[in-house]
């Protein structure tokens, strides 16, 4: 069986913030690249390496995705030279649907919870869900997902509130200006410290939780609950 790819964080990392970040804070001023070059060479790393990572994994990795709608709506404001307020409540509307989304998708079939939390690629499955029919506790671990599901979607709306302070904090030049895509180039560069390692700590937590709850409904320890590629390597 092909072993599937999969996205590299590191690598997502580079392409869709640190490089764009460099180029518009760096390069992208009249006597450089230019304001519109400079900030289109920006635009197309992200692009890239979201299409790049589709045709390689075969599947829209979930950083490459983000990355792209959001380098893409910011094209879109500074191409077009709409007020540069937009990029804050761009900021602010990626993570906050993301959020919406998570939540709303538990009246659904398929609950993004589970995409996020509970799948095959962390988790063996087949025998969590033996042990879980067999002690008969399906329905609590239903509101433990239930739980881990606002955790999850808290954290993005916290994303969004930083997302929109740290936006109406730093741009404050017109778009369209070397001032603009410097300005752009620092929110983007901060927006991992500030913004993305504390809603991973969040996201860690909710793991820990859903780990914690399967180790009591299940009886199994912590390496048991594994899916069989993880407890190989």
């Amino acid at each position: 069986m092909e072993k599937k790819k999969k996205e590299n964080p590191l690598i997502s990392l580079i392409f869709s913030i640190i490089i764009p970040a460099i180029i518009l804070s760096k390069f992208s001023s009249p006597d450089r690249l230019g304001v519109l070059p400079g900030f289109l060479i920006a635009l197309a790393f992200p692009i890239s390496f979201a299409i790049y990572n589709f045709i390689v994994t075969k599947k829209a990795g979930f950083i490459a995705i983000l990355g792209f709608v959001s380098i893409f709506l910011t094209g879109i404001i500074g191409v077009f030279k709409f007020p540069s307020e937009w990029i804050a409540i761009k900021e602010a509307s990626v993570p906050l649907l993301i959020g919406l989304a998570i939540v709303i998708s538990l009246k659904t079939p398929f609950p993004l919870v589970k995409k996020f939390l509970y799948n095959d690629e962390l988790l063996d499955i087949e025998n969590i869900e033996h042990l879980l029919a067999e002690n008969n506790n399906k329905e609590k671990l239903e509101k433990s997902l239930v739980k881990a599901t606002f955790m999850l979607a808290g954290s993005f709306l916290i994303s969004a509130i930083l997302n929109f302070t740290l936006a109406k904090v730093l741009i404050q030049s017109p778009s369209g200006t070397a001032q603009f895509n410097e300005e752009l180039g620092q929110m983007t560069a901060l927006s991992y410290p500030v913004i993305a390692l504390p809603c991973t700590i969040i996201m860690f937590f909710a793991f820990w939780y859903i780990f914690s709850s399967l180790k009591k409904l299940t009886g199994l320890k912590m390496e048991d609950l594994l899916s069989e590629t993880l407890r190989n390597k």
